[in-house]
């Protein structure tokens, strides 16, 4: 441990950001190119919702709510970019413990939106304390995957010390009944346990566990298993529990090749649920058509790759831990929220990055993507020798 910390005492001495650093960016242009694809989008996919909400007065009330934590985002993307890591290794356990105490708050004062209380509500604004545990989660992990070290391949530090860590949020959030956020968070602490060294028999029996612990709560959680039954056959109740996704394939069939065109949807007057939130890309299937998807899918995997790339030319383990984690978590609610849409897996709830309206989780993936470019402006240096225990 004196080791350790005379490690980091020395690397906080470095200058943090030399003259002529920059962050990446063809990372940086492509997040600023999904933000401004998925306003684009979110605003013809909720034209007509808003319209309706509104008495026909205004078109662009989720456009508006979502612009301004678009400019929150922003603001924050280049503060985090210009912190270095070393302060996030610090801030590790007190992000942690905040995260907790905010989860548990939403039992006491969370405010209930359509039937699940999740939200807190401060001086008007409302936001998930979700969001900033999944980034706390991912910053301990870092931090823990740096002091482990070679440790991490034993049952001791692999499996039970990122368990204990992990566990900590995630037992708030089940009293939440948050069962997509423990799924999301569940699976990114997986990608991060196994990048730290955990061994893969160790992450093939919590695999099992999991599995096992869904089979449990489909079976005794009726509208989960509602859930499993519309995605396997939705055409039994389309009036019901099949009605989203059957409206979700309609709207994707429709587009054809080529699309609709912009703002030409037809599924988003009022047709399909939730068509600006959890299912718009199936609106921008509808519009753009199957190469307009293909386009958007192949934006996001080019961020996601170029984010791994920086995460691979960190200076230390931390960083790359981090931006790898951070990452994983777009990656993951992508390819969730595609397969979702797509009726490849049941409904769980998860939005698309960038795209879906939801303030709190656009604000935080920008500021999360700002600590990746800070990291960023380090590429170029000489990497930091750590001690391998």
């Amino acid at each position: 441990m004196a080791l350790e910390s005379r490690l980091h005492a020395k690397e906080d001495r470095r200058p943090n950001i030399r003259a002529g650093e920059k962050v990446d960016f063809p990372f940086l242009f492509l997040i600023l190119l999904l933000l401004t694809v998925g306003l684009a989008m979110l605003y013809s996919a909720s034209y007509a919702q808003s319209l309706y909400d509104t008495s026909y007065a205004i078109s662009t009330r989720y456009l508006q709510k979502q612009a301004v934590c678009a400019a929150i985002g922003l603001a924050a993307m280049y503060a985090f970019s210009r912190i270095p890591a070393g302060v996030w290794y610090r801030m590790a356990w007190p992000l942690y413990g905040l995260s907790i105490l905010l989860l548990l708050s939403v039992l006491v004062i969370g405010q209930e939106v359509n039937g699940a209380r999740r939200w807190i509500n401060l001086a008007g604004i409302q936001f998930q304390p979700s969001e900033i545990s999944k980034f706390a989660m991912i910053v301990l992990f870092a931090r823990l995957t740096r002091g482990f070290g070679q440790r991490a391949g034993t049952f001791r530090f692999g499996v039970l010390g990122f368990g204990m860590a992990l566990m900590g949020i995630l037992v708030p959030l089940a009293l939440e009944k948050h069962l997509s956020a423990i799924m999301l968070m569940g699976m990114v602490a997986v990608v991060m346990m196994f990048v730290a060294g955990t061994k893969l028999k160790w992450l093939l029996a919590g695999a099992a566990g999991a599995a096992v612990f869904v089979l449990i709560y489909i079976t005794f959680m009726g509208y989960a298993g509602d859930r499993v039954s519309a995605w396997l056959h939705p055409e039994q109740d389309p009036g019901d529990t099949g009605y989203q996704i059957l409206q979700s394939l309609y709207a994707i069939g429709s587009g054809g090749l080529f699309g609709l065109g912009y703002g030409k949807s037809r599924q988003k007057y009022l047709y399909l649920p939730f068509q600006y939130n959890d299912y718009i890309f199936a609106i921008c299937c509808e519009e753009l058509g199957l190469v307009g998807a293909l386009a958007i899918a192949a934006l996001f995997a080019a961020a996601i790759i170029r984010g791994y790339w920086i995460a691979l030319h960190a200076r230390d383990r931390f960083s790359t831990v981090l931006a790898a984690g951070l990452v994983s978590l777009i990656a993951v609610q992508t390819i969730l929220n595609l397969c979702v849409v797509t009726n490849l897996l049941p409904s769980t709830g998860i939005a698309l990055p960038f795209f879906s309206y939801g303030g709190t989780a656009l604000a935080v993936n920008l500021g999360e993507m700002g600590v990746v470019l800070g990291i960023s402006r380090h590429k170029n240096q000489r990497k930091i020798q750590e001690e391998i225990r």
